[in-house]
């Protein structure tokens, strides 16, 4: 079992703005996730997290595309939490168990989208060494400069919600093998 660092707050006890986040999700949605209501810590950081993903729900990679970049970077990062997430999204987005598992190896069966994650994965580690040349071969494939652009975004969602996740300690449960 995974030990909670951090402690998810109500909007009574989430310091000023992240209180009135809180108050306005919950009052449009009835609830809050425990990712959510723990960043509520930093209003700063939850304010920002809100604003990055609206945004990034208006993005031109196609949803399951998308999701198959997160499924990608949170295997590397190893956030069991937004993997999972990023699973279920999946499947909701029309992927096959063969696409998710494809992803989460940082590939795909179609060249044009294997391209694209494997510049999602490099822009998450190791940025610096990205060149004129891998912009080509992504643009080869026929991706427009806003897609480009955009995997950078999807990446950074991906990197705050693992990290914060992680450090927060909000990970599934493991089962003990066999214990199904």
């Amino acid at each position: 079992m995974t030990t909670r660092r951090l402690t998810a707050l109500t909007p009574e006890q989430a310091p000023g703005r992240a209180g009135e986040l809180l108050t306005d999700i919950v009052q449009r949605h009835g609830s809050v996730g425990e990712m959510v209501s723990t960043m509520a810590h930093s209003p700063a950081l939850l304010d920002g997290y809100l604003n990055l993903s609206r945004a990034m729900k208006r993005v031109k990679i196609p949803r399951a595309l998308s999701e198959k970049l997160s499924l990608a970077v949170q295997e590397w990062i190893g956030c069991g939490t937004c993997a999972e997430a990023h699973r279920a999204a999946g499947r909701a987005a029309g992927l096959s168990e063969t696409d998710i598992e494809l992803a989460r190896q940082g590939t795909s069966t179609d060249p044009r989208e294997a391209a694209l994650i494997g510049l999602a994965l490099r822009v998450l580690a190791e940025p610096g060494s990205l060149s004129d040349e891998d912009v080509a071969e992504v643009r080869a494939h026929g991706w427009s400069d806003r897609v480009i652009a955009e995997v950078v975004g999807v990446v950074t969602l991906n990197l705050l919600t693992g990290a914060f996740n992680l450090l927060a300690g909000i990970q599934p449960d493991r089962v003990a093998p066999g214990a199904r």
